[in-house]
């Protein structure tokens, strides 16, 4: 069911969904919402003016355009999100603002979707939404969504039929991520093509996991085995990452990680973030903590550990995270992040994000400078 679509998204070419069903250095601090500060390095001068006395130079080949990539956290449609899927096209779009002025905007979607199946027994919390929230998720401007998470299959793999048509129907429109009716489909790399330039975004989950309140561990899709991309044995995703980064220009892997709960990363989440971006992996962000938690460079790669929650049942600090990446000029090169900028926000109590302004602002900066200092990132 593995195949390729197109479609025009803003500034960008097609996006060919492969899947489902078919601080930067010098980085400026948080900006308020009206004014978002970057940290854009200037452009390189292309144009040189020949000596009266000498031969103008060979022109240069032109240098790749710059892409804006956006991230964000955890997404789902519980409690006071519940009643906006019935009207699916505007359910979001409050708050995605910054998410649709990217060439690229990523997130979780932390909830089983579809019909069928039951509750999983002894799940704590266990969430489920209809197939709109794919089409609430694409009319917010969304591109790609990872389903590599500990509630994809909240009801079950009987309701997994269900969510893959939904996903292969959201086509081109959307495309979903980190899940599949087998291995090699749940991990697999959507790519979106920006003006020539392809963006490759893989998903896996590597969440901490209580066997006996959490059964992700038991959903892993396997060869011949529906479910999501696993990564606690991250083998197979870097083996994916090296071949995306082969393919590609720029490589975006989304994790669910961490302990939920805490602020820093831990060091399952620093070990795996340097294995990826050794692998190939340009921008490696994640989520799973339901805490915001440090983003900057490691090595030549962009790393944001935690991205919170973003649409969700519980009030708190959010934002989204744009990264303006330089493409490679090179076949063998690396793309780059010149500039990140952060769109602060706070989810109020219906669910959604609200930009942040004034004191608000200057403390969600404050905010992630500490978060990146105990991440160990630049």
């Amino acid at each position: 069911m593995t195949g390729a679509v197109g479609r025009g998204v803003r500034r960008c070419g097609a996006v060919l969904a492969l899947v489902v069903g078919g601080a930067a250095a010098g980085c400026s601090p948080t900006a308020e919402p009206s004014s978002p500060e970057s940290s854009r390095a200037p452009a390189a001068s292309t144009t040189e003016t020949p000596s009266p006395t000498t031969a103008a130079p060979t022109p240069r080949e032109p240098r790749p355009a710059p892409v804006e990539i956006a991230v964000a956290g955890d997404v789902h449609f519980e409690g006071a999100l519940a009643p906006r899927l019935l009207r699916p096209a505007s359910a979001l779009t409050p708050a995605t603002t910054a998410l649709a002025a990217a060439d690229v905007a990523i997130v979780n979607l932390e909830t089983s979707v579809g019909s069928g199946g039951r509750p999983e027994p002894g799940k704590r919390f266990v969430f489920s939404a209809g197939t709109a929230a794919f089409e609430a998720l694409a009319a917010a401007g969304i591109d790609v969504a990872s389903m590599a998470n500990n509630h994809a299959l909240d009801f079950g793999r009987a309701r997994l039929p269900s969510t893959l048509r939904a996903a292969a129907a959201a086509q081109p429109a959307l495309a979903v991520v980190g899940i599949g009716v087998d291995e090699d489909e749940a991990v697999a790399p959507a790519v979106t093509d920006v003006d020539g330039t392809r963006v490759a975004t893989i998903a896996a989950s590597a969440a901490d996991q209580d066997p006996t309140a959490d059964p992700t561990g038991a959903w892993a899709a396997g060869p011949d085995t529906p479910g999501v991309a696993d990564a606690n044995d991250p083998r197979r995703l870097l083996r994916e990452v090296r071949r995306a980064d082969a393919e590609a220009d720029v490589v975006v892997t989304y994790l669910h990680w961490g302990v939920q709960g805490e602020r820093c990363p831990s060091a399952d989440q620093r070990a795996l973030a340097r294995r990826l971006v050794g692998a190939g992996a340009d921008l490696v962000v994640g989520s799973h903590a339901h805490e915001l938690q440090g983003d900057g460079r490691l090595g030549p790669g962009y790393v944001a550990y935690g991205l919170g929650n973003f649409a969700w049942y519980s009030p708190g600090p959010t934002g989204v995270l744009t990264l303006t990446v330089q493409p490679p000029r090179e076949p063998a090169g690396r793309a780059r992040v010149t500039a990140s900028r952060w769109w602060p926000a706070t989810i109020g109590a219906d669910g959604l994000a609200a930009p942040d302004y004034g004191a608000r602002a200057a403390a969600s900066r404050d905010r992630r400078k500490a978060l990146r200092g105990c991440a160990g990132l630049g």
